[in-house]
């Protein structure tokens, strides 16, 4: 896609503390995968809408599931629609706090106007990252857009994206858990 391929970013996957989650006895790009793929059920809903989101965003569909998959577990996790303790809308979790992203929710939970307002949050942060470090790679803005995504475009200080995000693995644990969704036909 015109951000990067999904596929060629290298990825660690989840952290220890991540994989947790799911009481896995492992961590890395298996338990990234364990993850995905039990989640994969719940996901398949939500398929059409995630490709026509893709589609119109320019991102790679198994992007935003494998963002979905960490944010909510596929709505597993969410109460009404909510998650992190009210904070957050959707599947994909858009940050409504006011000293956080302070965002309205736009939409259904898992409508396909949420999606896209969450894909285009997505595609700005990367767009920042792209103006913030001109000479990286296609690929590590992308992952550096999918690391502010989680904490913002300003704690990304180099190429350790994942330095000041959630668990210490978002960005890795998303590209882990997108690259599986991709094999599986997004």
């Amino acid at each position: 896609m015109s951000y990067g391929s999904i596929m060629r970013i290298p990825t660690s996957g989840a952290s220890w503390q991540t994989a947790q989650q799911d009481n896995l006895g492992c961590s890395g790009v298996a338990a990234s995968e364990t993850m995905a793929a039990t989640d994969a059920n719940r996901m398949r809903k939500y398929k059409s809408k995630i490709d026509n989101v893709g589609r119109s965003c320019g991102i790679d569909p198994a992007l935003i599931a494998g963002i979905i998959s960490r944010e909510s577990r596929a709505g597993n996790q969410l109460q009404n629609g909510w998650g992190d303790h009210g904070k957050a809308w959707g599947l994909m979790q858009v940050d409504v706090t006011p000293n956080g992203g302070g965002h309205t929710p736009r939409g259904g939970w898992d409508s396909e106007e949420h999606l896209r307002q969450a894909t285009d949050i997505l595609v700005y942060f990367i767009g920042r990252i792209q103006g913030k470090f001109p000479n990286w790679s296609r690929e590590m803005q992308l992952k550096g857009g999918i690391a502010a995504y989680n904490m913002g475009d300003g704690n990304v200080h180099d190429q350790n994206v994942d330095a000041n995000t959630t668990g210490g693995d978002y960005s890795n644990d998303v590209v882990a858990r997108a690259q599986w969704y991709k094999k599986q036909g997004y």
